[in-house]
């Protein structure tokens, strides 16, 4: 398979190979019946005829031969699931072939699920007689869909489909039941053999959906690199929020970096906290941080000061420094973005893995789901939650939600006991996500106890209002801890003591992946969100 990079918003494909088997047999026959030597395809040998008053009754008879013959066509295997799911994800279908569009309408009236609807554009054999002569079927197809080549895949079983594409900088995909050697000269070209290995390229080149890039594909990503530096301690992963790099005999540099894309009205606040809690869950003090400020046109140098002014304070009140940084106005960004970087140190003997975790750990939450998606909310969206029933005061709450984003306390709390062997901090895809990225990061089955989990009533409020689940809503504030089962209840007594909330949610199980999730002493399915409930809104 090529590596070349895609971005998909259209697929072209052949009727015959793709949708309904080839048939030569049946197309030497209609050659025969119609006059058209073998060695000419049907196509030239009616361009041949053009202006001859033959034509006319050639084109009769051989639409009539085609019918006859599509009534007794049948789809490939798994072609018609391969246009639903082409369906599925929104891209546009066009398809080609050089048979007359009566015969084309005939066959798929053959299909089970697939209606002629699902076919956005038929380029027949009418649109192709009609081309100049040299010009391909799929630049006939590209300038009815409107798009530039490199937006449009291919999808043949004929080696002329593919090479016409990869020729003018389009994606390619060769069907082929052999993988047939003479298609492995053609450059950029995908090669399958069966339908189910293209929605592995289609999902490569669709655009992915706002938020965080899927586990899935973070892990095969991170896979090729080669993590072979001693001095790194922890390397990138699913669930690794953060890298730790062995600088001393004693002491660990932990590092993280993170952007704040969503849009707020506290963007500074955000930058330092989102990152140092990252660095807070290994253990380690958060102590620099460097930013890029990247501001859209139309920015105002007092819009710029604020921001400064949000970092300086939140610096200050945990005692980090700001210490580099870029600050630039572009048209590369349509709002305020603020990517930092944080650093902060720890005892190596105190570092917190979270491969530590061990069977039997309780899962402990610190505050209640969806703090900072509740607080997001409010800010965003206040109009629109008072036009739905919420009044001031709750709007409000709500919106000082943003001052308990913090997990440092906490956090600190818990690395001073020795038993405590993970933390992970909440944050896009909500508390759903987090648990699966701690089983991920922790190598180790979870088991969660629905009923045990807290939510707020204005989150319950909120989110019943706009329609989203609150455990896949975004969740800084809130602090994922397993600690052994001989400590946990003294762990939760010092957080209380610190004013901070806790429950006991769940515990390890066994060595694996995955939350299995109970409610009513009964297994439920773990709720799973493909981007955070928030993105719905925005």
């Amino acid at each position: 398979m090529t590596d070349k990079a895609i971005n998909i918003k259209a697929v072209v494909l052949r009727f015959e190979g793709i949708l309904v088997p080839s048939d030569d047999e049946t197309a030497m026959s209609i050659k025969k019946a119609i006059g058209c030597p073998a060695e000419c395809s049907i196509l030239e040998f009616i361009r041949s005829l053009q202006g001859s008053s033959r034509q006319k009754k050639i084109l009769t008879d051989l639409e009539t031969l085609e019918i006859e013959a599509a009534a007794k066509t049948t789809a490939m295997a798994d072609a018609e699931t391969m246009i639903r799911y082409l369906r599925s994800k929104h891209l546009t279908i066009a398809m080609i072939s050089e048979k007359s569009p009566a015969s084309i309408q005939r066959a798929l009236e053959n299909f089970n699920s697939i209606q002629p609807s699902d076919i956005d554009i038929v380029i027949a054999r009418d649109d192709l007689l009609e081309r100049t002569p040299g010009t391909s079927a799929l630049t006939i197809a590209a300038d009815k869909l409107k798009l530039d080549f490199s937006n449009i895949l291919a999808l043949s079983s004929e080696q002329a489909d593919i090479q016409a594409s990869t020729e003018r900088g389009g994606a390619a995909v060769f069907l082929s039941k052999q993988h047939q050697p003479e298609t492995q000269s053609i450059d950029d070209a995908f090669m399958i053999s069966n339908f189910e290995e293209l929605k592995r390229i289609v999902r490569m080149g669709i655009a992915l959906p706002a938020g965080k890039l899927p586990n899935d594909l973070l892990r095969e990503f991170l896979g090729d690199f080669a993590f072979d530096d001693p001095s790194i301690l922890i390397n990138p992963g699913v669930g690794e929020d953060i890298a730790a790099v062995d600088v001393e005999a004693d002491q660990v540099l932990v590092l993280k970096s993170d952007p704040i894309t969503f849009a707020t009205d506290a963007i500074g606040q955000y930058a330092v906290l989102i990152n140092a809690n990252d660095i807070a869950t290994s253990g380690a003090a958060p102590r620099w941080l460097l930013t890029t400020l990247l501001f859209p046109y139309g920015v105002t140098a007092s819009e710029i000061r604020q921001v400064f002014n949000e970092l300086k304070a939140f610096c200050q009140q945990w005692g980090i420094t700001l210490c580099g940084g870029h600050t630039e106005i572009s048209d590369a960004v349509s709002r305020t973005v603020v990517a930092g970087m944080m650093a902060g140190t720890v005892a190596r003997a105190d570092l917190i893995d979270k491969r530590h975790m061990a069977v039997g750990d309780k899962v402990l939450l610190t505050k209640r789901v969806a703090v900072e998606g509740t607080a997001i909310l409010a800010r965003e969206f206040g109009e629109n939650l008072k036009l739905l029933g919420m009044n001031d005061a709750e709007i409000e709450t709500c919106r000082g939600f943003l001052s308990h984003i913090s997990i440092i306390p906490e956090a600190k709390i818990a690395a001073q006991f020795s038993e405590t062997n993970a933390m992970h901090d909440i944050t896009e895809g909500g508390l759903a996500t987090a648990l699966e990225e701690l089983s991920i990061a922790g190598g180790h089955r979870i088991r969660i106890d629905m009923e045990k989990i807290p939510v707020f009533p204005e989150t319950r409020k909120i989110c019943r209002l706009l329609g989203i689940d609150p455990l896949g809503l975004i969740g800084s504030g809130s602090l994922l801890i397993c600690c052994q089962a001989n400590a946990y209840q003294n762990l939760m007594a010092a957080i209380r003591n610190a004013d901070v909330e806790v429950a006991c949610i769940g515990e390890v199980i066994e060595a694996g992946q995955g939350i299995e999730a109970l409610k009513q002493q009964k297994q439920v399915d773990w709720p799973s969100f493909e981007v955070d409930e928030i993105t719905k809104l925005f």
